[in-house]
């Protein structure tokens, strides 16, 4: 299923989400103007690589910019592909807004970061010898999800469904994030041990938990748990 959009109203404007859209998008404009070994040099220079990080390797002097922790940062504002982005910042659009409404901006944005974080590391971990440059966004965008599922389960989230049941249909956010966990949880076991390329599933994996994790201390007093549903909107 894909989301589309919800019926979560808000109060706070998206200032923040709306920020980081815009420097991912801006980012991956500047990647797509660059010839391909200048992009490949990009995404050493700025993707998380586990190795660099635990120092088991270093890149070529030539085109280190930045300490390796600091890539733990760089690497969510980077994207591999147009899809890649676009299905990041659809996620983050329908969903970020009303955890950084539920935040407060200031408040939000350090969540943003510090999960991203938390979820590069938890990629990282497993394999922390891997040389191959973990780039974009869904780390931290997962954290929303994980801290949407536990404020707003029951908010109406219209998805489409793909063929052969081709449509779109309005179902709780529960059932969306929940199946989506597990399909990373199934497809993270189902890619442990494998050394290539890829998506990291262990990232979404970590950045859903730590998401979950940390919403309590990051959201506003006045904002509950388990919101109550705000059915008939579409």
């Amino acid at each position: 299923m894909l989301p589309l959009r919800d019926d979560n109203p808000t109060e706070r404007p998206p200032i923040v989400t709306s920020a980081i859209i815009a420097v991912c998008v801006m980012v991956f404009a500047y990647q797509f103007t660059l010839p391909d070994k200048l992009g490949e040099a990009f995404a050493f220079q700025y993707g998380a690589i586990p190795a660099v990080i635990f120092n088991h390797a270093a890149l070529p002097n030539d085109i280190v910019s930045i300490p390796a922790t600091l890539t733990l940062i760089t690497s969510m504002f980077l994207h591999g592909g147009w899809m890649h982005l676009l299905g990041n910042m659809l996620y983050l659009w329908i969903f970020g807004n009303n955890i950084e409404d539920a935040m407060g901006h200031l408040k939000f944005a350090v969540f943003y970061v510090l999960c991203g974080v938390l979820a590069a590391l938890s990629h990282a971990f497993t394999d922390p010898s891997s040389q191959i440059p973990m780039v974009g966004a869904s780390g931290a965008i997962s954290a929303i999800l994980g801290a949407y599922l536990l404020l707003y389960p029951k908010a109406r989230v219209l998805v489409l469904i793909p063929p052969p049941f081709f449509g779109t249909t309005s179902v709780p956010a529960v059932i969306v994030l929940g199946l989506w966990f597990l399909g990373q949880l199934y497809s993270g076991g189902m890619s442990l041990g494998s050394r290539g390329g890829g998506i990291a599933f262990f990232a979404h994996i970590g950045g859903f938990v730590a998401g979950m994790a940390l919403v309590g201390i990051f959201k506003q007093r006045d904002v509950p748990f388990f919101s109550p549903d705000h059915s008939g909107r579409y």
